[in-house]
């Protein structure tokens, strides 16, 4: 079992910034991959970006893409996501999760941090 706690959450104009922060505890050593996942009320669960936790590669939904960076600090079992550019549309709970393997899904997940982007 992995436990990923996230923080960093607020609220914040349009236009400004926020970096969220998941600590992972546990079965760490485990991890193929973790990722950020967002669901904004009335729409379904969406994935954000994922980062392969040994190469580094990372993937970005289009509608982030140039504007949000994910990173991992291996060390100290951390995942970043530092949001810039924010817009009203990024207001969502925003989820850490850990894929385990390749072959398995994202079965641990965090507790959420909320973000919300003021017009």
């Amino acid at each position: 079992q992995v436990q990923l706690v996230e923080s960093g959450g607020g609220l914040v104009q349009a236009g400004g910034s926020l970096r969220l922060s998941c600590a992972a505890s546990g079965r760490t050593f485990s991890t193929y991959s973790m990722g950020w996942f967002r669901q904004a009320p009335g729409k379904e669960r969406e994935s954000v970006a994922t980062i392969n936790w040994r190469r580094g590669d990372t993937y970005y939904a289009d509608s982030v893409k140039g504007r949000f960076t994910i990173s991992r600090d291996s060390a100290n079992n951390t995942v970043y996501l530092q949001m810039n550019s924010l817009k009203p549309e990024d207001t969502a709970l925003y989820y850490c999760a850990s894929k385990p393997t390749l072959y398995h899904g994202f079965g641990s997940w965090g507790q959420g941090t909320q973000v919300t982007v003021s017009s």
